[in-house]
């Protein structure tokens, strides 16, 4: 390691006094002026995992749906998925060295990890649309050359073609070609042959407006529209050429506020959806002709693809074990149809992309999504080799037809992360091949009503829970309190976890009724607040 460059560069990345930042299940993320030496400092990481683990790793600069003056920074690991545990660590650490301990710090990493600093490394590199991501690009790649790996500058992508292009690079390609080209050609030609196998005439050319956020969305689904078959046609609004990021419109806009984005007409019973600020989430919604607006959230988008895969999973008769992971945000209706009516496990985890996507690998088929429209399905190994080798073998037509849909389905899901340009093709190929309208798709099932509620705290550490979130164990009390309340209801479920960013508790509550549903996370902040340390004034109903 040569320690004079290092000065020098680090030099150049400041750390501002007196900033500490924690590296969380979003990577690192604030304004963007606060992130120069963050970039810097994980350039440098970046380049000691991927010495580490022999293997190319991704950054990718993005605050994914914040608004347009905040920026962040993942590191990906080799299979696309999200930086290992141990190493979140690391990464805070390093993030707030001072100066003159940055040396001693990457030292002690690298004994940690037992990282052989000569060994090879690489990186690549990918950002969003943001005003400030070219900048703080460079100052990743600083970090990159300072500890002398190699790098490719993807430039513009989302976050999910970057976890992609990871994954190819590290499996030799068997995951496809770490290109553009190649992740376009690859989505579209499994949804050609998905569609291919409709026997329903349905409508010829199928009509979808779609939300990109004023954001990186926009930018590559245009370069992705000439790749679509002609029945599918797209219309982009919130492009970017007009407003601000994320600005009254994307997936977390609608989810919270529930209604439709700005810049979007709609019409009466019209498909619509809208991507997140980096493309890897996506919710659905419309309007019905009496101009109510309907959402269809991740909870909805998990049910529809479960029934989907459970329907071929059956016809190809093969003992794979499938589950659906949740959240404890998913809606207790969501819980209740794909456990009784769809006889399909589910199974509930803390908060949190990581926590699910380890839970799903458990299974053979595991379908995860959070209700924020964040979700992806994996297949396990054996699975994955099993149908591919049924397409090739199988006699009997039904099953090798199912198990041709199953292996386009393998094929057409970024089994990486959340990625709303796959789950978007995932969802039209379903409603081509189920011959579903959207209508009819919201009518699997009734959302309980539900509110989502933040209190103010002094301190959100006096929160602890327990029983994947949904239970409070700290401070006493409040758990008996929140069961008294629930049994004020029907159908009423509440929980309150701490929030993992800032100094709130966030609370959940949902009931027969929404005006039910609103009284019963209201009285639960007020228990919030006066039993964990509530600042300011009383939460008003």
């Amino acid at each position: 390691m040569d320690s004079e460059a290092l000065r020098k560069y680090s030099a150049l990345h400041p750390k501002p006094a007196g900033l500490t930042l924690q590296y969380g299940t979003a990577g690192f993320r604030t304004k963007a002026e606060q992130l120069d030496h963050i970039m810097f400092r994980m350039g440098l990481l970046a380049i000691l995992r991927s010495k580490a683990v022999t293997a190319t790793i991704g950054i990718m600069v993005t605050a994914s749906h914040n608004p347009e003056e905040d920026n962040g920074v993942k590191l990906v690991d080799p299979l696309g998925e999200m930086l290992h545990p141990s190493w979140e660590e690391y990464a805070t650490q390093l993030a707030n060295a001072e100066e003159q301990e940055l040396q001693k710090v990457i030292t002690e990493i690298c004994q940690k990890a037992a990282v052989n600093l000569h060994k090879d490394a690489s990186v690549f590199i990918g950002r969003d649309t943001r005003p400030s991501s070219k900048k703080l690009s460079q100052s990743v790649i600083d970090g990159i050359q300072v500890l002398g790996g190699q790098y490719h500058d993807y430039g513009l992508v989302t976050t999910p073609q970057l976890h992609y292009m990871v994954r190819c690079q590290n499996t030799q390609g068997q995951y496809g070609k770490a290109t553009l080209e190649g992740y376009y050609e690859k989505l579209s030609k499994a949804f050609v042959e998905l569609i291919k196998q409709s026997h329903c005439s349905g409508e010829s050319q199928r009509h979808l407006k779609i939300d990109c956020a004023n954001g990186i969305g926009a930018l590559k689904l245009s370069e992705m529209k000439p790749y679509f078959p002609q029945e599918v046609l797209i219309h982009i609004y919130n492009d970017g050429t007009k407003e601000k990021l994320n600005h009254l419109c994307g997936a977390d806009f609608v989810k919270v506020h529930q209604k439709p984005p700005g810049g979007l007409d709609m019409k009466p019973n019209e498909r619509c959806c809208s991507f997140d600020g980096d493309a890897d989430r996506i919710v659905y919604y419309y309007k019905d002709t009496a101009g109510h607006f309907h959402l269809i959230d991740g909870d909805k988008i998990a049910t529809l693809i479960s029934i989907f895969l459970k329907e071929l999973l059956a016809k190809v008769k093969q003992d794979f074990k499938m589950a659906v992971v949740q959240t404890a945000y998913a809606n207790g209706n969501s819980t209740r149809y794909l456990q009784e009516t769809l006889k399909v496990p589910v199974h509930c985890v803390k908060t949190g992309v990581k926590h699910l996507h380890h839970k799903a690998q458990e299974f053979d088929v595991g379908v995860y999504f959070e209700a924020n429209g964040h979700g992806t399905v994996l297949f396990s190994k054996a699975a994955e080799t099993k149908i591919r080798q049924l397409v090739k073998e199988e006699k009997d037509d039904e099953k090798r037809e199912a198990a041709k849909m199953l292996e386009n389905m393998i094929d057409l899901i970024n089994q990486t992360v959340g990625d709303a340009f796959s789950d978007m093709l995932v969802i039209e190929a379903i409603l081509v091949l189920k011959d579903l309208t959207v209508q009819q798709w919201d009518a699997l099932y009734t959302d309980l009503p539900n509110r989502l509620l933040k209190v103010q705290v002094a301190d959100r550490r006096v929160i602890d829970t327990t029983d994947a979130e949904r239970r409070a164990l700290t401070p006493p009390g409040l758990q008996e309190k929140i069961d008294a309340l629930v049994k004020k209801y029907k159908l009423s479920r509440a929980f309150v976890r701490p929030s993992g960013t800032e100094d709130v508790v966030r609370i959940y509550a949902e009931a027969d009724t929404q005006e039910n549903a609103d009284a019963l996370a209201h009285e639960v902040s007020l228990a919030v607040f006066h039993l964990a340390g509530g600042k300011g004034a009383p939460p008003q109903p």
